[in-house]
């Protein structure tokens, strides 16, 4: 594959590929199976791929859906003009449900994407039925102090190129802070590659990351997780024991704050437990949809 086909490779696994034109930009989602419907956000400069191993053996029994977020990997730009603050980003997620006509929606997150369903169950929650948050931003942890400098670099000219243009060999994709704290396991190359390319070779998606990522800001996690106590819809909290990024303790908290959740450790990963263990991640959220509700909060 030459570049630009390596940053639009999508796994088959997450199934048929559609547009949707919506108020705030365009979106490609991939749509898997059927049943009781399973929406998935993913994080910075990876794409629905993140999905891939989770969403195989969920297909067999429910509707999976994966978006591709305007987070720097994404296929195709959102469109000139269009806002890009998380909280836009967010009700894309809305958008995108509407859209796609999907009523009490399972919703899955994991790190940006993680904030991005806290700010979207807050704000927009009539259609999310059920939520699941894996290893992500909370609170006063967006971005992880890591990767603030990044809001700063992005603004200079040919900094994305620069970055990414780094990882183009496999082995400093292995730094802890290209892949290497996220993953426990190298990725499959496909995958990986899938994450790298868009905004390097697309100028369209750079200049979607140039105008998401310095609007990250810790106003509006601290913003939603002040409403979380509101969303008394079952709660799972899937987090990686081991996790670099995000806190253990976030996880506690979170699980603390929503009424109606529990927690559950997932082992032997890092924060991308969808590439590390997704066999597990996917038992857990299976398990959590076919559930009855329940009351009270298991910190």
């Amino acid at each position: 594959m030459n570049d630009r086909e390596r940053s639009s490779w999508r796994s088959p696994a997450l199934g048929e590929r559609r547009t949707l034109d919506l108020a705030g930009g365009r979106l490609d989602v991939y749509e898997s199976g059927q049943g009781s419907p399973i929406v998935f956000v993913h994080g910075l400069l990876v794409n629905a791929n993140l999905w891939r191993k989770v969403v195989e053996p969920l297909a067999a029994d429910f509707r999976c859906i994966a978006i591709d977020m305007p987070l720097g990997s994404h296929r195709q730009p959102v469109g000139p003009g269009n806002d890009l603050s998380p909280p836009s980003i967010a009700a894309l997620i809305g958008q995108a449900l509407e859209a796609l006509d999907l009523e009490d929606v399972t919703l899955v997150g994991n790190d940006t994407g993680g904030a991005l369903c806290q700010m979207a169950v807050t704000t927009e929650p009539e259609r999310i039925g059920r939520l699941v948050l894996t290893s992500c931003d909370f609170r006063d942890n967006f971005p992880p102090k890591a990767f603030v400098p990044l809001k700063t670099l992005v603004k200079a000219p040919g900094a994305i190129q620069a970055i990414l243009g780094s990882l183009r060999p496999r082995a400093p994709r292995r730094l802890p802070l290209a892949f290497g704290w996220l993953t426990k396991r190298p990725i499959d190359p496909d995958a990986e590659d899938s994450y790298i390319f868009p905004s390097l070779v697309h100028a369209g998606i750079r200049a979607d990351l140039r105008a998401a990522l310095p609007q990250i800001d810790t106003s509006y996690t601290n913003a939603a997780a002040d409403k979380l106590s509101g969303f008394d819809k079952p709660a799972l909290i899937a987090w990686a024991r081991e996790d670099k990024f995000f806190p253990p303790a976030h996880a506690e908290e979170l699980a603390r704050l929503l009424p109606d959740s529990r927690l559950e450790w997932i082992d032997d990963t890092y924060t991308f437990s969808p590439e590390d263990q997704p066999g597990r991640l996917a038992e857990l959220i299976a398990a959590f949809v076919g559930e009855p509700a329940r009351t009270g909060a298991v910190a």
